[in-house]
């Protein structure tokens, strides 16, 4: 009969001839359900995003209540559930500067909004380690809703 050899999880190991605890990727790889973002976090990528990148998902494969829930879960504590910048962080001045998503000088896109959730942008952090690329279009498609819905109560 076989009897394994124990290893504690975190207990340090020859099983790597660098001398890693660890394996590493190999230089250049991407990890195994992640995709290239070819859009550095730089000012000009921003721009960059909000004019070229669009949506790989069509509206038959974006789940929009998911989004909805995505977006209730990680945004809407300081944007609103409307995406008016009245969140419950806003109401309570624990957070302010948080702009509506129908601000006129504030022309977001799908590639914006993608960008900010990627890698954050000034208050506002990244989650990208939050949410993986599906459920990120799935909350930009949401938020593209609610600016839509913004702008038509504003008329």
């Amino acid at each position: 009969m076989y009897e394994p050899v124990p290893y504690e999880a975190y207990s340090e190991s020859k099983a790597f001839a660098t001398g890693w605890e660890a394996q590493q990727p190999v230089d250049g790889t991407i990890p195994r359900g992640h995709s290239l973002y070819e859009y550095p976090d730089t000012a000009q990528g921003y721009l960059m995003a909000k004019e070229n990148l669009k949506s790989p998902l069509d509206s038959t494969m974006v789940d929009m209540k998911k989004g909805e829930e995505l977006f209730n879960i990680y945004c809407a504590i300081c944007h609103g559930n409307k995406g008016n910048g009245k969140g419950k962080l806003v109401q309570r001045e624990k957070i302010l500067g948080v702009p509506s998503y129908d601000d006129a000088g504030r022309a977001i896109t799908e590639g914006s909004v993608y960008h900010v959730i990627y890698y954050g942008k000034n208050a506002m952090g990244s989650y990208a380690n939050q949410l993986n690329e599906k459920e990120r279009w799935e909350v930009v498609a949401h938020v593209m809703e609610l600016k839509k819905a913004l702008e038509a109560s504003a008329k």
